[in-house]
């Protein structure tokens, strides 16, 4: 089993986005969230149904989701084993890390792979408790990249 669980989309309405989605694909949601890191609001929610879940992020412009002024794909979400040594892994492959949260303490950072024009998201494991509890109450553990052996 893989250690992807979510697709996420930066979007300008988040309302709109859920309801579009729910009309063309039968998506459900949990009820979104408000939230803040650093100087950036935002608010934000899942798919009820997952892995893999569906993320829409709605942001102001400028922070660390980018140009939210449109509806765009941001970026996969992996679970990782530890979230530092991955960034330093991706960083050393090539592939910049665009955002950390980890200043923030919270434990994901986002880098970029031009190749797909989207970040990848890593998120530490000591999160997935807290994941399951907000958005799949009584949900299995996810597997995780083990960073050891990547």
């Amino acid at each position: 089993m893989s250690p992807y669980y979510h697709v996420c989309f930066a979007v300008p309405d988040l309302r709109a986005a859920m309801r579009d989605l729910s009309s063309a694909a039968g998506v459900a949601w949990r009820e979104p969230r408000d939230g803040r890191i650093g100087e950036w609001d935002y608010r934000i929610v899942f798919s009820a149904e997952g892995p893999a879940f569906i993320e829409l992020i709605e942001a102001a412009p400028g922070g660390p989701w980018g140009d939210t002024s449109t509806p765009r794909f941001h970026h996969l979400g992996f679970w990782t084993s530890d979230v530092a040594a991955g960034a330093e892994r991706l960083a050393a492959s090539g592939f910049p890390e665009t955002f950390s949260g980890c200043p923030y303490g919270r434990l994901f950072a986002y880098h970029r792979l031009d190749s797909i024009g989207a970040d990848v998201e890593l998120v530490d494991q000591r999160q997935q408790a807290s994941f399951l509890e907000t958005w799949q109450p009584g949900g299995p553990p996810m597997p995780v990249i083990d960073e050891e052996r990547a």
